[in-house]
């Protein structure tokens, strides 16, 4: 099975895998100690993204394209500039397209902010995580508070659109800290901020220290309540939350994350890179040299193909609907159900607003923020005996 070429796919996503470090936190496809394999990849992935272009497979103008990692400020120069050279020679790129960089505090140079504008590069994401020196430092976060001070200086001059990443809940932050930290930031250079709960996925060298009880993590409730603060706070600041985690000035919601939320399609160009058609899901493999084999071939880069279920889509919307602090109308999601299975969903719905885990604002079912960490057991129970 092959992504639908007939789809107008106006989203794009780039994977820069090489890192100079790896985070003890990250789930992600990242390759620290790589560096000898970036040209072989490079040119990989600018023929995937040829090969894509010269099947036909989308003639819609393209207005998100998103770069992440890894750690894409490690891309060199002129590697970079092929691959956006020959993006914008296959594909027709909106004048007024979000393009956005996720780049790594101390790992940028003053002319990259500068070449990466000059090619179009228009929204910069930071991630930053923390501001205490020794939390970073135990989670193999090889920057300082004193690099993210630097690169904002730096790329304030260049970009008007800056983003910047934070995690809520990692060890040895307190309270106290933690609001001292998003009272500062809301004076920074910035127009979005995204708070992540901290998760700790298994065979991370977070998972093994959670383990081992060498790191001890806050306790849920705490966080609840200091997420609910952060939310509260942020808005009054102008910082306005339009999803579970994230929070942006007035014009400045990322675009290309609302891509995602809304389900419409996107394709994914390297290394773990994922797709969606609106009908399927795509993943390109993992391992660095399967893929740049599959790509030299001219074979097939995604080694992971799935056709969604009724019930996967039913899952999708309710768990992105539910996210978004509007929430959604019920019948969003109860296409393709029967009468027997909407009556089923509505007294399962009934149930849990009865018991505060969800409300209903104007004909909008919304999830209560005190049970946001509930999320996942909140979308079981509305589905229980459904699908």
């Amino acid at each position: 099975m092959i992504y639908n070429r007939a789809v107008q796919t106006r989203s794009l996503y780039i994977h820069w895998p090489f890192c100079a470090y790896k985070c003890h936190f990250c789930p992600f496809v990242a390759l620290a100690s790589h560096e000898p394999f970036m040209d072989q990849y490079n040119n990989a992935l600018d023929k995937e993204i040829e090969q894509f272009a010269s099947l036909g497979a989308n003639n819609a103008e393209i207005e998100t394209i998103f770069i992440g990692g890894g750690t894409p400020s490690s891309w060199p120069d002129k590697l970079l500039l092929d691959t956006s050279g020959k993006m914008r020679s296959v594909y027709c790129v909106n004048d007024s397209a979000e393009i956005t960089i996720e780049v790594n505090p101390g790992t940028v140079r003053q002319e990259q902010l500068k070449m990466w504008t000059d090619i179009g590069i228009n929204r910069l994401s930071i991630g930053i995580q923390s501001l205490n020196d020794s939390v970073l430092k135990k989670l193999n976060r090889l920057h300082t508070a004193k690099d993210v001070r630097t690169v904002l200086e730096q790329a304030k001059k260049n970009f008007e659109n800056i983003s910047i990443d934070l995690i809520l809940g990692l060890p040895d932050i307190s309270e106290d800290e933690w609001k001292k930290t998003l009272r500062e930031v809301i004076y920074w250079p910035i127009k979005h901020i995204s708070i992540y709960f901290l998760t700790v996925h298994e065979n991370t060298k977070l998972y093994f220290h959670v383990e081992s009880q060498k790191v001890v993590l806050p306790a849920d409730d705490s966080l609840v309540d200091l997420y609910s603060w952060s939310v509260d706070f942020l808005n009054k600041h102008g910082f306005v939350q339009y999803e579970i985690s994230n929070f942006a000035r007035s014009g400045y919601r990322c675009k290309h994350n609302q891509v995602y939320w809304n389900r419409k399609p996107y394709k994914g160009f390297g290394l773990g890179a994922c797709s969606f058609d609106g009908t399927s899901r795509f993943q390109n493999s993992k391992n660095l040299m399967d893929y740049i084999q599959a790509i030299e071939s001219g074979g097939n880069s995604a080694d992971f193909v799935e056709t969604l279920s009724v019930k996967q889509v039913i899952l999708e919307k309710l768990m992105l609907g539910l996210r978004r602090p509007k929430g959604m109308r019920s019948v969003e999601f109860f296409e393709d159900l029967s009468e027997t299975q909407v009556r089923r969903i509505e007294k399962n719905i009934s149930f849990l607003k009865d018991k505060k885990f969800i409300k209903e604002i104007n004909g909008m079912l919304c999830l209560n923020p005190n049970y946001i960490m509930l999320e996942n057991e909140i979308v079981i129970n509305i589905l229980d005996g459904v699908v």
